[in-house]
């Protein structure tokens, strides 16, 4: 699949990373950091778009929920314009990864070659709401580990964006992936949001080989506990929700 030529600052940036690195690491690991995709001042204003209630459409508290402890909200459509850009941008960079995990894993590759058209699948089958989010984490706020499944449409691959300095603005606080590895002890993987910087991870599991052929490694992700200050993330999940 040919990837549309880039037109917007935003979009070269996603372009600026090494997406053939990146699958590889995908394919070893199930989590690869992009290029840097936002500036300082990007990431400043949409770390402030938190106090702005009127942008989101929910705010879940994790403690309530029993997911950990800290609260991220929801993006309401029509969603900003920096984030509908970044979606679109970073998903037909995924996609063939999708598709080469599903031939692998011997399952259905739904997914069509533009964002929009998925989007409408997803709003067809009764997944009309957003899921692209914004997290904020204080002193001793964390996350369990989980899974973004908001339907039976699922796009196996999402990305957050590191919105702080970590070790200036908070420590603590490591993205969390957790794999099940087949008939052996979990892996775990720590890694620490740059600034900017996307991590690209699996939704669900990934395929990893084994003596008959591909296997599925459940996977999970998570926050660690956050020590001092405070951290953001943007979330951008490909899938709506029911």
């Amino acid at each position: 699949m040919a990837i549309q030529a880039t037109a917007t600052p935003l979009a070269r940036s996603v372009a600026e990373t090494d997406w053939n690195a990146l699958t590889e690491e995908l394919d070893a690991y199930g989590g690869a950091l992009t290029a840097p995709l936002l500036d300082p001042e990007t990431c400043r204003t949409v770390a402030d778009l938190y106090d702005h209630p009127e942008v989101f459409r929910s705010t879940v508290d994790m403690a309530r929920h029993r997911f950990g402890s800290g609260q991220y909200r929801y993006f309401a459509y029509e969603l900003p314009g920096l984030v509908t850009e970044l979606r679109a941008a970073l998903y037909p960079r995924l996609l063939p990864v999708a598709r080469t995990w599903a031939a692998r894993l011997g399952r259905p590759a739904p997914w069509p070659d533009t964002l929009e058209e998925w989007l409408a699948m997803c709003h067809a089958a009764g997944q009309v709401r957003p899921t692209p989010l914004l997290l904020r984490y204080g002193p001793g706020d964390w996350n369990a580990l989980h899974r973004d499944l908001y339907g039976d449409l699922v796009f196996p691959l999402q990305v957050v964006i590191g919105l702080d300095v970590a070790h200036e603005d908070y420590t603590g606080g490591e993205f969390l992936l957790v794999e099940q590895r087949p008939r052996a002890q979990s892996r775990g993987m720590a890694t620490t949001l740059p600034r900017g910087r996307g991590f690209v991870f699996t939704t669900r599991d990934r395929p990893v080989r084994s003596v008959r052929g591909w296997s599925a490694a459940p996977m999970r992700h998570g926050v660690s506990t956050v020590r001092t200050g405070r951290r953001h993330a943007l979330g951008i999940v490909f899938h709506d929700a029911e």
